[in-house]
């Protein structure tokens, strides 16, 4: 698969994790939408940081020729899918929360904001 045709995949899992994740940080907690909704979310959310892993790092260092400092924040997000989930299993509700809580802010809002600056795709994109 070529980069561009990874980073639209990305775009397709991230822009909807983002939009659920936002409502499901915004809504009532515990409720069988809730539940529902967020498998979906976790799910999304490990399909954008599997696709990440395979785009080559295009600003910065690299590790391994391939990985850049961004990759550290799917692999973030990829540990805190099943801690998030089984602490939600298991009535942990703190640990799941600050899980849920730093996938959103380090793997969407962090990850996000870096995918704006000049010399990645997604600037290239919208600023030309």
């Amino acid at each position: 698969m070529s980069y561009l045709q990874l980073a639209y995949l990305h775009l397709a899992t991230v822009l909807p994790a983002f939009i659920l994740g936002t409502y499901l940080m915004l809504r009532r907690k515990g409720t069988a939408t809730h539940k529902l909704l967020g498998k979906f979310y976790l799910l999304l959310m490990f399909t954008t940081a599997t696709v990440t892993l395979f785009m080559k790092a295009q600003i910065g260092p690299k590790f391994l020729g391939h990985f850049g400092l961004i990759h550290l924040l799917s692999l973030n997000v990829m540990y805190g899918i099943p801690v998030a989930y089984f602490a939600a299993k298991n009535g942990n509700v703190k640990v799941h929360k600050a899980n849920m809580m730093g996938m959103y802010i380090f793997g969407l809002l962090l990850a996000g904001s870096l995918a704006l600056m000049p010399g990645r795709l997604l600037h290239k994109w919208l600023f030309g």
